[in-house]
């Protein structure tokens, strides 16, 4: 059996599932998601502890691909609530001599040090807000979010000698030492 597809995820107040035809629908204070899951993962609706929640059980709990979908499934759900409840949000920290970012409607402009800036279009969902050097990034799919952050971070990746490039800002890059000057000559 999964062991986190078997635990019951709790509904907050203000949230509000439904199912119909295969397709999990999360309506909260923040927004709305939806998303359809493997034909083998159905989710189920049940009162737990004086509230609501919700189980995600699946066709044969002993097939390996059963078991991988039922975890799948229930950690997708508990994101979709969590987003739709609080919102996330990850955050990225532009270092570099002359590296800067700025917001600018649905864009992110960036001065990387390439000849040119590099423009981003924000996808539908994600909002971005700068303070300093440090770009934060906010929405309710966590999914989206995430990808988001690692497509920015992908357009100038920290190097190890100087760390100059896009990090995220929990991230601890390893420094190299640069090259030593030979002794004795």
């Amino acid at each position: 059996m999964s062991r986190i597809g078997k635990k019951p995820i709790l509904i907050p107040p203000g949230v509000d599932v439904t199912i119909s035809d295969g397709l999990v629908g999360v309506s909260g204070p923040k927004g709305v998601l939806s998303r359809a899951f493997h034909v083998s993962v159905s989710v189920n609706v049940v009162d737990i502890e004086g509230g609501k929640g919700v189980v995600v059980t699946v066709r044969n709990p002993d097939a390996v691909h059963d078991r991988a979908q039922w975890g799948t499934a229930r950690a997708i759900l508990a994101n979709m609530v969590a987003g739709v409840a609080n919102g996330f949000t990850r955050s990225l920290e532009v270092n570099g001599v002359g590296f800067r970012v700025n917001v600018v409607g649905e864009k992110i402009l960036m001065n990387l040090g390439f000849s040119h800036d590099v423009e981003f279009d924000l996808p539908q969902g994600v909002a971005a807000k700068t303070d300093k050097n440090v770009l934060i990034l906010t929405g309710i799919d966590r999914e989206l979010v995430g990808q988001t952050a690692a497509r920015i971070r992908k357009l100038r990746v920290p190097e190890p000698y100087k760390g100059k490039g896009i990090k995220y800002t929990e991230e601890t890059i390893r420094r190299k030492a640069g090259k030593a000057a030979k002794a004795g000559e």
